[in-house]
């Protein structure tokens, strides 16, 4: 999964933007690069390979400058190489982007721009999207505007970060369907894809919701809709300490995560069960005569918290009685299954932004279905836009091998039994 890293403030930003893509390592990924606004243009560095190789060659060849993007990508379009690698530039450079997610329709995007006298150098769906915007752009738009603009033609899911050299002292991002949160500093200000990159500079963040906009400068952020209207949004405020993202003296995190299971079992199962008491789910909305009504309970997911749906309906079904059919998210959003609002559409997703779960998600509610996101993230998009929530305690888990994610969802859905 790749990583996004972006910088506006008084500091160097390439040190900065190292730093954070180090944090979001666990996250697997072929190559890296950055774009940084350099004497009002934009230096773009990128190579195949690990961190390390970037940061060597900016330790040789520096880029002065104080407000970039970073990136490091796992290949979809396109073989891991230098050229494929992101930021994305428009031809003459003057635009570049840094993209999470998969752009459906860039073959069609591609083919349209290239009438339009574009020429294309890599392989990637991003590339269409630096050179849609500066199409826009060259029609006297603002950096935002081409931005809103060039986004509204995008099919697919993203979290986009853009600089222009043309203004040189803003970042434009924006998401739909693929995590992006906003750090909130002193004098400065970042985005990425996963609070761990801001942490040490950082506690205080926006987490996005779908089609919002950010605009960063130097003087602070403003969110935005795409219609332009400001937006007022609450800031979260990170509780976990930084080394609960740091390997903590063990060789590797998933080690470290295996052993942080028992305290994981234990933060989850804190103040819901106890001897002779009835399971108390905190803040759970559905009524005990909602619930009395469900004729089946639908539990969706994707890999491994599918399997723990599966020991959830061997649960359910033995304590309540209930018939739990526990589907795969990618499968169940498409095969028009019997849903109504008798029915209760159980999403189980570590991070909370599973794409297809959410998609399930969604669905069920327009149709007027029960929804009830068991997460580990609080302030997720699976977690806002349910009906009610349960928060597994495990705290970040950055090993890509799940542990204490998979066990402390395990225990929640024979707490969901039980309740």
């Amino acid at each position: 999964m790749c990583g996004i890293v972006g910088y506006i403030g008084k500091r160097q930003a390439a040190d900065l933007l190292v730093e954070g893509l180090s944090k979001l390592e666990y996250r697997g990924y072929d190559s890296a690069g950055v774009a940084i606004i350099e004497d009002e243009k934009i230096s773009v560095r990128k190579l195949k390979g690990r961190l390390a190789n970037l940061e060597n060659d900016l330790n040789t060849n520096s880029i002065n400058g104080h407000i970039g993007i970073g990136h490091t990508r796992w290949a979809t379009h396109g073989e891991p190489s230098d050229v494929n690698s992101h930021p994305h530039s428009n031809g003459n450079a003057t635009i570049s982007v840094v993209h999470n997610g998969i752009i459906e329709n860039y073959m069609r995007l591609r083919e349209w721009l290239t009438g339009k006298g574009y020429e294309f150098l890599s392989e990637t769906d991003t590339e269409v999207i630096p050179n849609l915007v500066d199409y826009y752009y060259r029609d006297g738009r603002s950096l935002f505007d081409a931005v809103v603009k060039a986004t509204s033609k995008l099919e697919g899911s993203f979290a986009i970060g853009v600089i222009a050299n043309n203004e040189p002292d803003k970042i434009i991002a924006v998401r739909k369907d693929s995590p992006l949160i906003v750090g909130l500093g002193e004098d400065e200000s970042f985005i990425a894809s996963d609070i761990p990159a801001v942490l040490n500079h950082t506690r205080d963040v926006y987490l996005l919701e779908d089609k919002e906009f950010v605009i960063l400068t130097k003087d602070g952020v403003e969110l935005r809709t795409e219609d332009g209207e400001k937006i007022e949004k609450e800031v979260y405020h990170v509780t976990w300490n930084v080394d609960a993202a740091e390997k903590g003296g063990y060789d590797s995190f998933m080690l470290k995560e295996i052993h942080e299971q028992p305290k994981a079992i234990k933060d989850t199962m804190a103040g819901r069960v106890a001897l002779n008491e009835k399971v108390n789910l905190g803040d759970f909305k559905l009524t005990s005569e909602e619930l009395e009504n469900m004729d089946r309970i639908y539990i969706v997911a994707c890999g491994t918290a599918y399997n723990a749906g599966l020991m959830g309906k061997v649960a359910i079904e033995d304590l309540a009685r209930i018939p739990v059919e526990v589907a795969i998210a990618s499968e169940f959003r498409y095969r028009n299954p019997i849903v109504t609002n008798k029915t209760l559409i159980v999403t189980l997703s570590q991070s909370g932004e599973t794409a297809d779960t959410l998609a399930v998600l969604r669905d069920a509610k327009k149709i007027g279905a029960k929804t009830l996101a068991i997460t580990n993230v609080v302030g997720s998009s699976i977690s806002r836009e349910a009906d009610s929530v349960i928060y597994t305690m495990a705290g970040p888990e950055i090993a890509v091998a799940s542990t204490k994610a998979y066990t402390t969802q395990a225990v929640v859905m024979n707490l969901l039994g039980m309740y």
